[in-house]
């Protein structure tokens, strides 16, 4: 599993907006690749926070941030973001994409932070007054 890397964290009052990024060595190309979005909270398991397919087209997102979040794709650039509005604390966690070889947008994020064996350092994301 390839280490990708994430960025774009801050501290945010609640409310606030980040913008998160996602993107590989520069020689390896996201196209082909489903890409996940997952957090995880202090004293917390990783969860599923957005997905997309590799087309673009399926994107799938966890009931908490449904209407929030955004997840979209740029393949001029190589890069998948995750826009992150309305932020609330309990979206306090660092912040971890990944890809995937499956399209199935719904079991990666309902089953990728189980699965995958090696993380990138994550962004770190807290709303906080």
């Amino acid at each position: 599993q390839l280490d990708l890397v994430a960025s774009g964290g801050g501290l945010v009052q609640p409310g606030g907006s980040l913008r998160l990024s996602c993107a590989a060595p520069i020689a390896f190309t996201l196209d082909p690749y489903a890409i996940g979005w997952f957090r995880q909270a202090p004293g917390k398991e990783r969860e599923g926070v957005a997905c997309i397919s590799s087309s673009g087209q399926g994107i799938y997102y966890t009931d908490s941030v449904k209407g929030r979040f955004t997840i979209s794709r740029d393949y001029a650039n190589n890069r998948v973001y995750l826009q992150l509005n309305s932020l609330k604390p309990e979206d306090t966690a660092i912040y971890y994409c990944q890809l995937d070889t499956r399209d199935t947008v719904q079991e990666i994020c309902a089953y990728g932070a189980h699965e995958y064996v090696n993380w990138s350092q994550g962004t770190q994301v807290t709303v906080a007054s």
